[in-house]
Order: C-alpha cells, then structure tokens, then sequence
C-alpha cells in the first residue's frame, strides 16, 4: 500500500494522465496502439518501445506513468478509484488494465530478466528465389525453460552476425576464457569461408 507521501504522489501522477487522455480523441488513438502492439507478431521487441511511443502520443509524463499504471500491483491500481476520474477515462484504465496489463507485465519482465539458452542447433537450406538459388541458415536457440525459438536468414545476415559476435567478444577475452580448441574451430570455419568465397577463374 501506498503512504500518504506517495499517494499524494500517485494522484498527482494520474491526474496529469487523465488531462492527456482528455484531449480529443486520445483514448480511442492509445487503445489502438496498445492493440496493435500487444497484437503484433513482433511483441516482445515493439514492447520495448510502448513507453516512449505513448510519451510521444501523451507526453513524456502521462506516458510512462500510464506503462506503469498497467503493470502495478491490483492493490495500487485499485487507489485509481477513489481519485474521482472522469468515468470514461476510469473505465478506460481499468479495460486496459484487464486486456493488456499483463502481457505487457511479462514482455517488460522478459526483457529486463531475458531467459538464457542452453544450447542451439544450426541447419542450413537451400531456396528457390527470382535470382536463383538462396543459401539460408535455420537456427535453433533452446532457452532454459526448454522452448526453442527458430530464425531463418539468408547467408550474409548470419555471417554478419557471427562476425559481430566475434569482434565484441574478442574485445575482452582473457586467455582462461577460450579453449585452444575452439579457436582451432573458428580458424578453420574462417579458412574454410575464405577457399568457398573466392571467386571462380
């Protein structure tokens, strides 16, 4: 529960969001992008800009106070109701708290405390495209509650990537860090890239 500096804190927080979601059409424009958010295939990383896209929608204020206000605990977000909100805007809060609270709780959680991975699996196939044949590598990331996540990209975006991995790693491996063999392995992938890559003639 909340003392009587931070209630008076809190009031003085909501307030200023039900002045933002007063402007016209505010509360119809801000259920639409948490709809559209929540809903989208992309959740987890378009989450990660919900609050700055509601401050720039509300203002820098009303808008990190109302990511807040979804994810706080029932017994701070029932204190809303005795603020004496316009009925509208209330009912809106406590619709929005109900249909999308959570899933933006879990969204903020995973990213703030990501799952680790335990392993991976790589295949790599072949496709058919307009300009020929496209080379595309499936990587299997399994994360320690045992649920894979898949992705599928063309050669140069998982080269890229490997190259990224190894240039901010190496920046700060210590010799302790790194088996000789592994980097045996890296050698070897390197040679190997080099003698497919070269052109023919």
């Amino acid at each position: 529960m909340l003392d009587h500096e931070e209630r008076f804190l809190f009031r003085e927080e909501i307030l200023n969001l039900a002045n933002a979601l007063a402007e016209p059409g505010a509360l119809d424009n801000v259920e639409d992008l948490l709809a559209d958010v929540t809903t989208s295939p992309r959740f987890d990383s378009d989450v990660f800009t919900l609050e700055r896209s509601l401050q720039v929608m509300l203002g820098s204020r009303a808008g990190s106070t109302l990511v807040g206000l979804l994810t706080v605990t029932r017994e701070v977000f029932d204190e809303v109701g005795e603020i004496g909100l316009p009925p509208d805007v209330h009912e809106r809060l406590v619709g929005w708290r109900a249909r999308f609270g959570l899933a933006i709780d879990n969204a903020l959680n995973f990213l703030n405390n990501p799952d680790g991975i335990q392993g991976h699996n790589f295949g790599t196939q072949l496709t058919h495209a307009e300009g020929g044949m496209t080379l595309q590598g499936r990587l299997t990331l399994v994360r320690y509650n045992n649920e894979p996540q898949f992705f599928i990209a063309d050669v140069d975006v998982l080269l890229n990537m490997v190259a990224d991995v190894m240039e901010r790693l190496g920046e700060h491996l210590e010799p302790e860090m790194v088996e000789q063999e592994l980097v045996t392995r890296l050698r070897e992938a390197i040679e190997l890239i080099e003698r497919r890559g070269k052109p023919r003639g």
